[in-house]
Formats: structure tokens, C-alpha cells, sequence
């Protein structure tokens, strides 16, 4: 299962085999201040284009809900209903009440904390999809995954409940989420989709009495590194997991599309017995190369929260926005862009990502610069590459660079 924070996100997700999208229309989701997010006006789009691959949608309804909410609740949900959306992923019973009333498939999401059988059993009575608690060890997954097909936990579709865990991506330092410092210090709730992650500031610590500074290793105490599974994807496939799920709605379109290539890839290589550290070595060289805080095993592997992030992004690969598109030419497959900024010439890597066309990486092996045969194109200079997908004048162009050790 794949994020979708844009179009752009949502192709790059369709594109690189994605089973699953899941994505917010607007408020009443987890990532309504961080992610673009989608319209209700959008969602027919959304649910076209993924149906139209063969993958299925789900929208986040995630948030807890006040009674204000009620009526922009059941408004959204109807058209999740209207629209053709495949399931909702919701944490408060509200919203699983209504949801319900319009026969709109449920999955429980994160926020519910289920760390037990027993919790297992009591959301089985709405939804056949359970995301379990981040903080849950692979032993105790495998043990709950035994356990659904020992008792025989069905949900309302009458089959076994199917189990989901996150596998990639940002962990936050609070049980499942549910932190309060956004709400306390600045009055947004984090809970309401609108954290401002306190967590992810550098902090000194001060003795109250003395005024002693503490000086620590890093100051980034509340950070942790983000998420990664792929180098023991085989003991999460032995835990009996069913849905895999990228973190990501508010990261680029190329972080969907490289963090779903490759796990995509990794899946695959399961089933069909090829899974090798030599693959894993390639996975994770390539995921190092998108958006990162560096990476650990959360909690899976039995270990303490205490792998904290270093400030910023980690990625060996950076981007540098050079310019928008400007035209395409169908029968040449010719895209033009309008350089802004820096310079780009031949041998670059460069990277385009857009609403329709999603991410699309390549190397310039030629370039035409202002209508001539070129080496370099600089700021002010219309740049014409071949390209097999259209470009648009939203479309954004960029120079990947390799980060020097």
C-alpha cells in the first residue's frame, strides 16, 4: 500500500506497482495540514485512475471526530461512496457507524492501538483490514496472525480478518501517534492532522534550579530515524502480515516512486524465491537515495525506542529544482522546459515529476537548447528533451546530484 499526498504522488504509486493507494480528501485526516491533500472534486479522478490499474483506493477518515465534525464527516464519506472508493481507514467509531450505514468497507487504522487478540476479535465485528500498533514486535504480529487463524477471527465479509503493518517511512515517538505536544505548545493538534512536529526541533536541557545546560550526543531526542524493513522482509512475511504499508503523504512523488519500486520488487522476490542479501544491498542503496532520516527497525526486531534522527534529510541523492515544462510535441516525443534556475547539461541525471506524469528519472543523453543541438542549458534557456510520457506547463523539472561523502 502506497501514499498518495498529490497526483503526482498517486501516479508515481499506480506506476511502480502499487496494490493499494491510500490518501485524505481535505480535513478529518492525519496529514490535512502536512500533505497538499485532495478535493471532494478530485476524488472520482483518484478513484478512476487507480481502478483503471487494477489498484484498489482507500481514503483516511483518521482523525478523532467532534461533534462539529459530524456533518462534514458524513458528507465526505458519501462521496467516498459515490465516487467508487474501495475502503476508508478510520479511528473513531463514529465514523465506523457511518461508514457502515453507506456499506462502505472499513479498515481500522493505526490510531486504535491494537496491540492484542482480544482488540483483534472486538473491531473483526467492522472491518476485515486491521493496522496494528507501530510499537508491536514481529513475535507478538505473528503471534496475534496465529491466533486469527486458530480462533477463526472472520470479519463482516466472512473471511479471515487480514492483518496490516507499517513497513517504511516516519515513525513518531508517540504511542501510535497520538501525541499532545503540537496541541500544548502551539494549540494544533496533532490528532486533528495538524501536528507541527515539536518532535523533530533540536532541544537543550536545562536544570530548573541551576540553569546547567546538559550537553547530549544529539539534541534531536524526540526524532527517530525513519522506518525500514526491506533487509528482513522475510520475518515479516513470516509473521503472517498481509498489507505492507509506505508512510509517505507528504513526501515527493519520486520518494513514492522509489519507495514502491522497491518494494514492490522485494515483495515479489518472496514468492518467487529470489530474495538474496545481494538484492537487499541494491534496495537499500536505493532507498538511501529519496527523502530520509536515516533508517532502523522500529520496533519489530525487539528493540528500545532510541534510534534518533540527525537534523534534516538524509538522502545520498539531492534534488535541485531547475525549471517547469513548457510544451510537448506528441509525434517527435519532444518535451520542453523553461530553465528558472542553475544549469543542467549532457550526462546529468535529472528527474520530472507532475500531476499526470508522476516521477519520471532519466539521464540526458541529448538536449536541444533554444531550438539548437546543445551541451548546456542555462537559466533563461528553453531546454527540448525526448521523452516518451506528455509533459505539462505544471510539470517541474530537476537536476539529481549525488551527495559527496
Amino acid at each position: 500500500m502506497a501514499p498518495a499526498g498529490s497526483f503526482e504522488s498517486l501516479q508515481a504509486a499506480i506506476d511502480n506497482g502499487a496494490d493499494s493507494v491510500y490518501f485524505g480528501v481535505e480535513q478529518l485526516n492525519m496529514r490535512a495540514r502536512s500533505s497538499i491533500n485532495f478535493s471532494l472534486e478530485d476524488l472520482p479522478e483518484v478513484v478512476r485512475r487507480s481502478r483503471e490499474k487494477g489498484v484498489r483506493s482507500y481514503l483516511t477518515v483518521n482523525t478523532i471526530i467532534y461533534d462539529h465534525d459530524i456533518p462534514v464527516a458524513k458528507r465526505l464519506l458519501k462521496a467516498a461512496k459515490e465516487a467508487g472508493v474501495d475502503a476508508v481507514i478510520v479511528a473513531d467509531q463514529a465514523v465506523i457507524f457511518m461508514a457502515r450505514e453507506l456499506g462502505l468497507e472499513v479498515h481500522i487504522s493505526t490510531q486504535i492501538n491494537i496491540t492484542n487478540v482480544e482488540t483483534v476479535k472486538f473491531y473483526a465485528q467492522f472491518a476485515d483490514t486491521l493496522v496494528l500498533s507501530r510499537e508491536l514486535s514481529l513475535r507478538q504480529v505473528k503471534h496475534i496472525t496465529e491466533q486469527i487463524v486458530k480462533q477463526h477471527i472472520t470479519g463482516p465479509s466472512g473471511r479471515l480478518v487480514q492483518i496490516e503493518i507499517f513497513g517504511h517511512g516516519a515513525l513518531c515517538m508517540a504511542v501510535s501517534g497520538m501525541c499532545h505536544l503540537s496541541l500544548h505548545t502551539y494549540n494544533s493538534s496533532a490528532n486533528r492532522g495538524a501536528c507541527k512536529q515539536n518532535c523533530r526541533h533540536p532541544y537543550l536541557v536545562i536544570d530548573k534550579e541551576t540553569g546547567m545546560e546538559l550537553e547530549i550526543d544529539n539534541e534531536y531526542i524526540m526524532s527517530p530515524k525513519d522506518l525500514m524493513t526491506v533487509d528482513f522482509l522475510d520475518q515479516v512475511y513470516d509473521a503472517g502480515v498481509g498489507v505492507l504499508k509506505i508512510e509517505g503523504r507528504a513526501r515527493s512523488a519520486d520518494y513514492v516512486a522509489v519507495t514502491t519500486r522497491v518494494y514492490r520488487e522485494a515483495i515479489d522476490s518472496l514468492y518467487n524465491g529470489t530474495y538474496s542479501e545481494e538484492k537487499v544491498k541494491d534496495w537499500v542503496e536505493r532507498l538511501s537515495r529519496v527523502y530520509n532520516r536515516g533508517f532502523w527497525d522500529g520496533y519489530y526486531l525487539g528493540r528500545k525506542l532510541g534510534e534518533w534522527s540527525n537534523p534534516g534529510n538524509q538522502a545520498k541523492v539531492k534534488k535541485i529544482y531547475l525549471g517547469r515544462g513548457k510544451k510537448y510535441y506528441p509525434k517527435a516525443r519532444v518535451g520542453e522546459f523553461h530553465i528558472e534556475n542553475f544549469d543542467v547539461k549532457v550526462g546529468d541525471k535529472i528527474l520530472i515529476t507532475g500531476p499526470n506524469l508522476g516521477a519520471v528519472e532519466m539521464e540526458i543523453k541529448e538536449m536541444y537548447v533554444n531550438d539548437r543541438p546543445g551541451h548546456t542549458a542555462q537559466r533563461g534557456d528553453v531546454l527540448s528533451l525526448k521523452i516518451d510520457k506528455k509533459i505539462r506547463p505544471s510539470d517541474k523539472l530537476f537536476k539529481l546530484v549525488e551527495e559527496k561523502a
